[in-house]
């Protein structure tokens, strides 16, 4: 199955690294879960307000911008049969091997926010830091 990504998806995705856009693409394109693209580039100003709600524990994320002024993170949210976003864990886990498959189809490195031993963030994907600095 296809997902279509939304116009607004699209244009968040215009602030990602382009590795990032073709994952996310790809993973439309074989994704039987639909999604939607939350947040990509992420200002400082809306970076110290999260970390200060406790949304976020780094003033390094991978949202801000790069050399390149792009983000080299995602968030993303699986949506429910109505078409809202869904914060339940297991569609998360669900879409998650889609993610992967994608990134792995396109030769791209990516980490899950879910796969972290602490602080778990499951709307959240990025680029390693090793391999993009």
């Amino acid at each position: 199955m296809t997902i279509i990504l939304s116009e607004r998806s699209l244009a968040r995705l215009d602030g990602a690294h382009p590795d990032l856009v073709r994952v996310f693409k790809r993973a439309a394109a074989i994704s039987n879960i639909d999604f939607t693209i939350l947040e990509v580039l992420r200002t400082l100003e809306r970076q110290k307000a999260l970390v200060a709600q406790g949304a976020s524990t780094t003033m390094k994320s991978r949202h801000l911008p790069g050399k390149n002024g792009k983000s080299h993170a995602v968030d993303i949210a699986p949506l429910d049969e109505s078409g809202k976003v869904s914060w339940a864990w297991p569609l998360y886990n669900k879409l998650a091997p889609i993610i992967k498959q994608a990134a792995k189809d396109e030769g791209v490195p990516i980490e899950w926010g879910g796969d972290w031993r602490t602080f778990k963030d499951g709307p959240h994907w990025q680029l390693p830091w090793a391999k993009y600095p």
